[in-house]
């Protein structure tokens, strides 16, 4: 189990999903809550979305947004067009309650930050609690985003577990940490923005890279991604070998 930096441990907790507030499965107040997660989707895969339906049920979310980015800032270019990546996207979360796809980063010109998505969500949609979800690896190093100390002024943190990351225990980031860490899902809640959680949820070692190699390889990406997914794949002959 991972834990927190020593000069935080004696404020956060590693939590679960089975951590609840109102003894039926989730953690519940009166401030709307809207849950986030990022990434390039290229293509969606179990590994996100298992992810998000943990976090969904446990925070008992009013919405969780999954965000595609467009020009992602700190890695090449996804291999699907934004309307592909949109398409699977919507396809995989259809009928499922509480999902949405938020479509503002694929509608906003230029590279595609973080801070800018959160501000525009704040402008949007008020005093409501934000979170956005984004795993340890990319947390270690959340002091190389744009702009990045506006973050916890627009939106909590839920910071997932990887196996093999430990939390950072100095710097920056390992500052930030130990002020803001938090054990209290209600937090999430009675404050709109500014904790972090460090969450451990169920690991799905699965990586759209590795999915876009077997697709080019002709072999089966069965149970890695939805059917629904897969026919699209197939349907608009995405990432096979050229």
């Amino acid at each position: 189990m991972l834990t927190a930096p020593r000069e935080a441990q004696a404020a956060a907790r590693t939590l679960t999903p089975s951590v609840h507030e109102d003894g039926g499965g989730a953690c519940r107040s009166n401030r709307a809550l809207i849950a986030l997660l990022g990434g390039t989707f290229d293509p969606v895969h179990f590994g996100h979305l298992r992810t998000a339906l943990e976090v969904h049920d446990a925070l008992a979310c009013d919405e969780l947004r999954l965000v595609p980015c467009s020009r992602p800032p700190h890695r090449e270019m996804p291999v699907a067009s934004a309307r592909q990546r949109l398409e699977m996207l919507r396809l995989a979360v259809a009928g499922v309650p509480g999902f949405t796809v938020d479509e503002r980063e694929i509608r906003r010109d230029g590279p595609s930050y973080m801070v800018d998505t959160l501000a525009s969500l704040r402008t949007d949609c008020g005093d409501v609690s934000l979170c956005l979800i984004i795993g340890m690896d990319a947390f270690v190093s959340l002091d190389t985003w744009h702009e990045w100390r506006r973050l916890p002024e627009l939106a909590h943190f839920l910071v997932v577990e990887r196996p093999g990351v430990v939390p950072p225990e100095k710097g920056a980031v390992a500052t930030l940490l130990a002020e803001r860490c938090t054990n209290d899902l209600k937090n999430l809640r009675s404050e709109s923005a500014g904790r972090i959680v460090i969450w451990s949820g169920t690991q799905l070692e699965i990586s759209a890279t590795a999915i876009r190699s077997i697709v080019a390889d002709g072999r089966n990406p069965s149970f890695l991604l939805p059917n629904e997914v897969i026919r699209f794949i197939n349907k608009e002959g995405l990432y096979i070998k050229r």
